[in-house]
């Protein structure tokens, strides 16, 4: 049993998340304003990336983590429809899985939570709110030190390919924060340009420029219809977030900046849709990264 945590009783305000979860299989019974979770237990994106391979492990481990965090607004509601999986290699066949069941959640308006696996769910979780909303301006704030923006190679999609497929489809409407100049090639950069992608650099991160972040992010959601945020765990300090796929020496930190931005952005009536990607139990530290994870996550259940 993953859901499990502290009972406090059966009363409202003394709820803990664990008691609110619904493990389903009937998109039908989503009510609009739930929050609908998939897991997405993939890393083949990262093996084929030459990253370390671990990811697929992450949703359960995140899901424990979340299971004990306080009921805050008495409505909640959390749905469960449990994970993708890819067994056979076949990460092309995982997205497309994962698109379709995103794209039921949003038509039975409700709010998409994705757990993955490694940064290849971007992808999927955009494929299926394209296909939800086609006639919709989509917004994609991805907190990332990488443009996940390389031309795949040999045909082959990976975790670093998610925003050149997206861009393959037409004009993107992207905003990247946390980008790190010694994580992207110059290659890369000029891929962003090329693409339109919007980006703040790590380096601009800090409290006495938050006016100006507002303002960007402000300015970015003003422009989209409907908002999706996704977060790479690589793009925060190995201290605090030692479990991923590529570790960050000179990552951000959950600092007054960075949650003041990132609750920011979670107030946004257009946020549809959002996911913590790469995390990797396999070299986490008393699955410290995983907390954190559902921490993030739960910030978007409490706003």
């Amino acid at each position: 049993m993953i859901w499990q945590g502290r009972n406090d009783g059966e009363d409202i305000l003394a709820q803990r998340i664990f008691q609110k979860v619904f493990l389903e299989n009937d998109y039908e019974k989503i009510s609009p304003k739930d929050f609908v979770l998939h897991g997405f237990a993939v890393d083949e994106g990262v093996r084929r990336n030459k990253g370390r391979i671990g990811a697929k492990d992450a949703p359960d481990i995140i899901r424990k983590n979340m299971s004990n965090f306080p009921v805050v607004h008495p409505e909640f509601s959390l749905k469960d429809f449990g994970n993708v999986y890819c067994e056979d290699g076949n990460l092309e066949n995982s997205q497309n899985k994962l698109a379709e069941k995103v794209a039921k959640t949003l038509e039975y308006r409700g709010k998409s939570i994705v757990l993955g696996g490694g940064h290849e769910v971007t992808f999927a979780h955009y494929s299926g709110i394209r296909k939800a909303f086609p006639n919709k301006k989509i917004g994609i704030i991805n907190i990332d030190a990488h443009f996940d923006n390389r031309e795949p190679e040999n045909g082959l999609a990976s975790s670093g390919t998610g925003f050149w497929q997206i861009a393959q489809e037409g004009n993107i409407h992207s905003l990247h924060i946390g980008i790190q100049r010694n994580s992207n090639t110059l290659r890369l950069f000029d891929s962003a340009h090329q693409f339109g992608m919007k980006y703040i650099l790590a380096d601009e991160l800090f409290f006495e420029n938050l006016t100006h972040l507002y303002k960007e992010i402000d300015y970015f959601l003003e422009n989209c219809d409907i908002l999706y945020l996704t977060i790479c765990m690589d793009v925060f300090n190995v201290a605090i977030s030692p479990g991923v796929s590529a570790l960050a020496y000179n990552g951000i930190f959950a600092d007054s900046t960075f949650m003041h931005f990132f609750k920011h952005i979670l107030k946004s009536r257009k946020l549809l849709a959002m996911d913590v990607a790469e995390v990797n139990p396999v070299y986490d530290i008393g699955e410290r990264t995983s907390r954190f994870a559902a921490s993030l996550v739960n910030e978007w259940l409490t706003t």
